[in-house]
């Protein structure tokens, strides 16, 4: 099974929204939305992974109408992404294996935003076999 979980407030994240749970079997897939309510100033949307003891790891960025760029050790055959607009996104995992189990975060970003994330949330993800 996999289990995703919402747990909001962290960095402002009262204006960004995602998935709040989700339970799948082995070999399915498994997708979260990311939706905020920032002005559309905040295209940029990224999507991270956090396995049990381990770092976050971003796995993508994603923007309206641009190639999404993916990180080293993620591929977008296992995570495809989508940005049709600038308040919302999502991902998928895709084949799931009892090792996709972690927490998946969305952030949001304003363009060219040197400052960093300024809103994000996280979901929590368990793969049962």
């Amino acid at each position: 099974m996999v289990s995703l979980r919402q747990i909001s407030g962290l960095t402002d994240g009262s204006d960004v929204s995602q998935t709040p749970l989700l339970w799948k079997s082995e070999g399915q897939s498994a997708t979260m939305t990311c939706n905020h309510t920032k002005n559309f100033d905040y295209s940029q949307m990224y999507w991270y992974q956090q396995l049990p003891g381990q770092k976050i790891k971003q796995i993508v960025f994603t923007a309206p109408k641009i190639q999404h760029t993916y990180e080293s050790g993620f591929s977008e055959e296992k995570f495809p992404a989508t940005k049709i607009s600038y308040e919302t996104g999502s991902l998928t995992v895709e084949k799931l294996v009892p090792g996709d189990s972690g927490v998946y975060f969305c952030a949001v970003s304003k363009h060219s935003d040197a400052g960093g994330l300024k809103s994000c949330t996280n979901t929590q993800t368990m793969v049962s076999q």
